[in-house]
């Protein structure tokens, strides 16, 4: 049975002291991990999401929403404490076997306290047929180690989290949807449990009597370590304005926005954004074998022939990564 992970204070911690905190037991440990977090208002990003494009700035400025960008993939999402957020850790060759997992973990967690509740193809847990978990994936391939977090949503501000987050209508459209949250649902709406409760079941039920308690040196350590994720550097990061633009949306996959650089009729570089889930490093194990490769359908397909695209990128083929690019 996995470790229950506490720290030695009860005070609150910015979110990237968190997500740091997950790759830090990750890396320097073996065994399975679990733990529970809140935070004050806080829209976090997927790793190749354009916060510009996601998230309304000014507005999170004006209202106290912090606003971080984490490692994994996936889309955008609000978090405040009426919020839980659940970290899993876990040794792992193959990230989406554990991410299955690890859905339907939860998913059986929630109807032992008698929610109608599954597990979805992509990555979320519902509740009937509304979302109340969310979740996303971080592989550390040298450490065969696999970070799953997500969202849990005992209640929620609906009216922050619409204004704060602006996903684009080609998403809303692909759920037949027409806000955020009008497509998901909390653990309050279906059960008189209370939030503590519910955090001390969720803990008894995935863990048992089993865990570790932090030092105060391991706290210190953690923040050390997260001030990458802290920087505007990071959140903000841009892709170049001068380039070729191509979006598009894979069922099963998600939403796509690729930067095509060209030079003399060949690719200088590519930039994929959006919510997809990477299971490889993107950059190494696929974009930069298409550098210097004619910009056109057949030369990419020719470049791509030692390639699986399915690998690299959750569920999209090498057919539909050639068409969306071009």
């Amino acid at each position: 049975m996995m470790k229950y992970v506490s720290l030695p204070d009860n005070q609150n911690h910015p979110l990237p002291f968190y997500l740091t905190m997950e790759e830090w037991l990750a890396r320097n440990f073996t065994d399975d991990f679990f733990f529970t977090w809140q935070v004050d208002p806080t829209v976090i990003c997927g790793r190749n999401q354009i916060v510009d494009l996601e998230v309304d700035i000014d507005y999170c400025r004006n209202n106290d929403i912090s606003i971080c960008r984490r490692k994994s993939g996936g889309g955008c999402v609000f978090a405040d404490r009426k919020n839980i957020m659940f970290s899993y850790i876990t040794t792992s060759a193959s990230v989406m076997t554990e991410f299955s997992a690890y859905t339907s973990m939860i998913a059986s967690m929630l109807r032992n306290i008698g929610l109608d509740a599954s597990a979805s193809t992509r990555n979320d847990v519902l509740i009937g047929d509304r979302k109340v978990s969310g979740n996303a994936f971080y592989h550390i391939p040298e450490k065969s180690r696999a970070i799953v977090h997500g969202t849990m949503l005992y209640d929620i501000d609906s009216e922050k989290m619409n204004r704060a987050i602006t996903p684009s209508r080609a998403k809303l459209e692909s759920k037949g949807v027409k806000s955020v949250a009008s497509r998901i649902t909390t653990i309050s709406e279906h059960s008189s449990i209370g939030l503590e409760e519910f955090k001390d079941f969720a803990r008894k039920s995935l863990c048992g009597d089993s865990g570790m308690t932090l030092s105060a040196g391991d706290v210190e350590q953690i923040y050390q370590l997260a001030r990458e994720l802290m920087s505007d550097k990071w959140v903000f990061r841009k892709t170049s304005g001068q380039a070729l633009v191509r979006t598009g949306r894979i069922d099963g996959s998600g939403e796509f926005r690729a930067e095509i650089e060209l030079d003399s009729g060949k690719i200088s570089s590519i930039n994929l954004s959006g919510d997809y889930f990477p299971l490889a490093d993107i950059d190494t194990s696929l974009l930069d074998s298409l550098k210097n490769t004619p910009y056109n359908a057949g030369e990419i397909e020719r470049a791509l022939t030692d390639i699986d695209v399915s690998k690299i990128i959750s569920g999209i083929t090498n057919e539909e990564f050639i068409t969306l690019i071009i």
